[in-house]
């Protein structure tokens, strides 16, 4: 079974997008693959991280969504912050870009999560 962080809120500071989790997130130990996912079906974007070879998802709900555009926006980069630690999510920018092209008007991802991403994420680029 794979695991989910699901972050909960987000911020911008000092120029960063930050990105709260619902629980102690040490990121130490992961690396970022620098892949981001559509997640349709939990209207979410997932960016993969691994550690010891088994991925973990960080879930990236609609409630967020208008940071990351910020993200796009500024080209901020994307940090999960937990307690004192801090985790880069390496190339989420460019890779939400790149989905977020192949989404548009593309009926593959379902109409509700299409309309919902082009409706927030319109006025990014």
């Amino acid at each position: 079974m794979r695991t989910k962080i699901h972050i909960k809120e987000a911020s911008i500071r000092n120029n960063e997008l930050l990105l709260q989790p619902d629980e102690i997130f040490e990121g130490s130990n992961y690396i970022a693959k620098e892949q981001v996912l559509a997640d349709s079906d939990h209207q979410a974007f997932i960016y993969l991280i691994e550690e010891n070879d088994e991925y973990t998802y960080i879930s990236l709900p609609e409630s967020i969504w208008s940071f990351l555009c910020i993200a796009i926006k500024k080209n901020y980069p994307v940090l999960i912050a937990s307690e004192e630690t801090k985790f880069e999510l390496n190339g989420i920018v460019e890779e939400l870009i790149a989905l977020l092209e192949n989404i548009k008007g593309n009926s593959n991802y379902g109409e509700a999560f299409t309309v919902k991403v082009e409706q927030v994420f319109t006025e990014c680029r």
